[in-house]
């Protein structure tokens, strides 16, 4: 879901939510509730703008589902527009970018078997790129075996795992163990999301990282998460909880000396640079989430393509997003849907 907020003057902002599933929702909330309580606000109060609209999603469903895609891409949005309109970057409205190149690993081996997956990787490797994040949940000892081909064939790549929720504690304790003794990088969303208690007996038994944030949608969510030792790598997503209050999990997080690494889904052009100017501005940052399908695909809104390489992104320099949206083309889109 794609999201325009025009000031008086004519400068525009844009903001994207992940909302594949029934976009119209969270559009019919913006356009009913959010959109008509920010005619007339200020357009360079990115944060007290929020803060307003946050409060009065709460008497509906409070700040999760369709009413955080909403928040999310409105917020994108609001601070995109604050930055054009004080010609500086997000990033810079932020408090300034700790870094202007944002490491990245490659997310996904998009293959059908474990030799082609493992001839992609080598692809990747020989292309500079320093890690891939594996596409798994197919079973322990079938994880394992693509794990292991993938080693085999690029070793100078680090690995991590996303389990999609599939397991049982049992066999994430299981899972988390070989990775380990196969010195893995990180376990990212081991047990059902719900399940906090499992992830917390897992990460205090497992000998790696344990990964896990692209289901929470706000402070007060990871919050718990993070006091009661749930995680190892926070990974907000900021196409579900938008640029505010990324940034404020982002400090959350620092306080339990827990890095961040921004989860980046299947979005476009627009929520991706989002993800990177906050992970500009995220102190304790670990890594920032590349899937290479999607990005290309997603650019397509734009005029201008990101500076991607397979190691990683430079931050857009312009004002607000730094990217130029191509509304002729979002809208030429938008009918064939």
């Amino acid at each position: 879901m794609i999201v325009k907020i025009t000031a008086e003057d004519g400068t525009a902002g844009w903001g994207e939510a992940l909302a594949p599933v029934a976009p119209e929702v969270p559009a019919a909330i913006i356009d009913l509730l959010l959109g008509p309580l920010l005619k007339g606000a200020d357009a360079t109060t990115p944060r007290p703008n929020w803060s307003m609209l946050s409060q009065l999603m709460r008497e509906r469903g409070h700040l999760v589902g369709h009413q955080a895609d909403a928040l999310a891409a409105v917020d994108i949005a609001l601070w995109d527009l604050a930055g054009k309109l004080a010609n500086r970057s997000i990033a810079a409205l932020l408090g300034g970018a700790f870094r202007s190149f944002i490491p990245t690993y490659v997310s996904g081996l998009p293959r059908p078997d474990n030799s082609q997956r493992a001839e992609l990787a080598v692809e990747w490797q020989q292309q500079g790129a320093t890690a891939v994040k594996l596409h798994l949940g197919h079973g322990v000892d079938s994880d394992l075996e693509t794990v292991d081909a993938i080693r085999q064939a690029a070793p100078g790549l680090r690995i991590a795992v996303d389990a999609h929720w599939a397991y049982s504690l049992s066999d994430a304790l299981r899972l988390s163990g070989e990775l380990a003794d196969r010195r893995a990088w990180f376990l990212e969303a081991p047990l059902a999301p719900e399940d906090e208690e499992g992830h917390a007996e897992l990460r205090a038994r497992s000998r790696i990282p344990i990964a896990v944030g692209e289901t929470l949608r706000n402070r007060y969510q990871f919050s718990r998460w993070l006091r009661n030792r749930t995680l190892d790598i926070a990974q907000p997503d900021v196409g579900r909880t938008g640029i505010t209050e990324a940034m404020v999990i982002s400090e959350l997080s620092a306080a339990q000396h827990v890095p961040v690494a921004p989860h980046h889904s299947v979005g476009l052009g627009i929520v991706l640079a989002a993800g990177l100017h906050v992970s500009a501005a995220i102190q304790d940052f670990l890594v920032f989430e590349y899937q290479p399908t999607s990005t290309k695909v997603g650019e397509a809104v734009l005029h201008r393509p990101l500076d991607t390489m397979s190691n990683g992104f430079n931050l857009p320099s312009g004002p607000g997003l730094g990217i130029e949206v191509d509304e002729t083309k979002i809208r030429s889109l938008a009918k064939e849907s």
